[in-house]
């Protein structure tokens, strides 16, 4: 195998990570909404957000097709599982909407930084076609993770006020 056939199988499996990650999003933002009651606007931010990773997934399957490949079942059918299994861990929390938030926050960093070696990748490859799809990814998720941080302090207080008035606060 030759360095370009090295680069290129490497692109190929960041991208199926990458479609495994929104796989697992897709099942975090699932359990997170499922259980969601008291925040209006952190549904509303994740349903926006839900759509938008649907539209992500899109894109890297027909990154993946334009390639002559797939994604990995198996990767996303793990991956997928995983991020359920988070949700769930933190519904057993008092704190739950905020470690949600927190962890959503915490993710779209991960997200975020591979999408930017994604597009690396991608140049390297001489895969131009490909780096818009990955540009259009990456800044919905820039834009998701400045809304979280920007909803934090409220989310926060609203949390607190619910606590106070002996409310449910967690979801």
């Amino acid at each position: 195998m030759n360095r370009s056939d090295e680069i290129r199988d490497l692109y190929i499996t960041g991208l199926r990570n990458a479609h495994a990650m929104e796989s697992q999003a897709m099942s975090v933002i699932d359990a997170q909404l499922a259980r969601l009651e008291s925040y209006p606007e952190m549904t509303q931010m994740l349903q926006q957000h839900r759509r938008e990773t649907e539209g992500q997934i899109a894109r890297l399957d027909r990154i993946l097709e334009g390639m002559g490949e797939s994604a990995s079942t198996l990767k996303d059918t793990a991956m997928s599982a995983m991020g359920s299994m988070h949700a769930m861990g933190n519904a057993l929390a008092a704190d739950e909407v905020l470690k949600n938030h927190m962890a959503d926050y915490m993710f779209e960093h991960f997200e975020i930084a591979a999408y930017t070696s994604l597009i690396t990748m991608a140049e390297a490859n001489g895969d131009t076609a490909s780096i818009p799809l990955l540009q259009q990814n990456l800044a919905e998720e820039q834009r998701f993770q400045q809304q979280l941080i920007d909803s934090l302090p409220g989310v926060t207080q609203t949390f607190l006020q619910r606590t106070e008035s002996g409310q449910k606060a967690d979801v």
